[in-house]
């Protein structure tokens, strides 16, 4: 079970029996823990996947995994503050394309640099966006719904969890590349705009939680922002498939370190992570959530960042977010 502390830290306290890495492969680190640094609150996607890795984790490295919840300023304020700890492995970030990919763009300080301040390990997965309706809405297609948004300009709209948040920028890239009129509506977060689209107040919204809603009718799926069609949802059409080429929308979570880890440090906990996601358990538990699970090498998560990096720039520009 998970037992959380007055601290508010996440302690794992069972694990999954699977074979620990030999002793000489272990991490040397105080109190024989790791902490895995979640710049979000508890209860969230990044938060409920880090949980999903750290319980398995422990066992794989041979010491405890220690989930710590540093939230704030869309994710900002936790990570500046884990750039400053040492690249010895002990502490670790749960690293979001909402962070990682987009806040640099978002805030005019961060506080970090997005490639200098960070050493990649390990890709966990990405939650690709999903444009839903209104269960009860007349929209049974997404061609449906592209054509009443040509013949009705600036009367649909679409909602989000504010500002610069990943359904703000999925629906403003959705806009921009079908080129329709169609209003933003924010709120404080994600979870108001989706019940708004439940009750039939705004139209739809592009969000990677409502897998959930989708399963239990109240929210009518229409396309996938990603390349393959979700195994948790094979009847439901990639935007490509459906006839908008190239919209690809996530939310994605891999694991980093610091800056300058050595690269026996990096290759550990790369190979231990990829076990952990090889796990039935973990990964039925990340692709239950809607997730494409991501082992990946350190390299390859490195290039990945990269190249995200550079289409968050275009895709934020084009939204017009900024925060403070």
């Amino acid at each position: 079970m998970l037992i959380k502390n007055l601290n508010g830290l996440i302690v794992c306290a069972t694990a999954l029996m699977l074979p620990a890495i030999s002793q000489s492969q272990s991490l040397a680190c105080p109190n024989n823990s790791v902490r895995l640094v979640v710049p979000w609150s508890a209860g969230g996607a990044a938060d409920a996947v880090a949980r999903f890795l750290a319980v398995p984790l422990s066992q794989r490295i041979n010491m405890s995994v220690i989930v710590e919840n540093r939230a704030g300023a869309g994710g900002t304020i936790g990570t500046e503050q884990f750039v400053r700890e040492k690249p010895d492995g002990c502490t670790l970030l749960l690293a979001t394309s909402s962070t990682n990919a987009a806040a640099p763009y978002l805030y005019a300080r961060p506080g970090f640099d997005h490639l200098r301040d960070f050493t990649p390990i390990a890709f966990i997965s990405t939650i690709p966006n999903v444009l839903v309706v209104n269960a009860s809405s007349p929209y049974r297609s997404l061609e449906q719904l592209l054509a009443d948004a040509r013949a009705k300009p600036g009367t649909l709209n679409y909602g989000s969890g504010g500002s610069g948040s990943s359904q703000h920028l999925a629906g403003a890239l959705f806009k921009n590349m079908t080129n329709i009129d169609i209003v933003h509506v924010p709120y404080k977060s994600s979870a108001p705009a989706v019940a708004d689209v439940m009750g039939g107040h705004v139209t739809m919204v592009l969000d990677t939680g409502s897998l959930v809603h989708i399963r239990g009718g109240k929210l009518r799926g229409l396309a996938v922002a990603s390349k393959t069609r979700l195994a948790v949802l094979p009847e439901l059409p990639t935007f490509d498939e459906a006839g908008v080429l190239g919209l690809y929308a996530s939310f994605w979570t891999g694991i980093m370190g610091p800056a300058n880890m050595p690269k026996v440090l990096v290759d550990k906990l790369n190979n231990a992570v990829n076990l952990v996601l090889q796990n039935p358990p973990t990964n039925k538990q990340l692709i239950d959530m809607g997730g494409e699970v991501r082992a990946d090498t350190p390299e390859a998560f490195a290039n990945f960042m990269q190249n995200e990096i550079k289409r968050y720039a275009e895709i934020v520009r084009i939204s017009g977010a900024k925060q403070e």
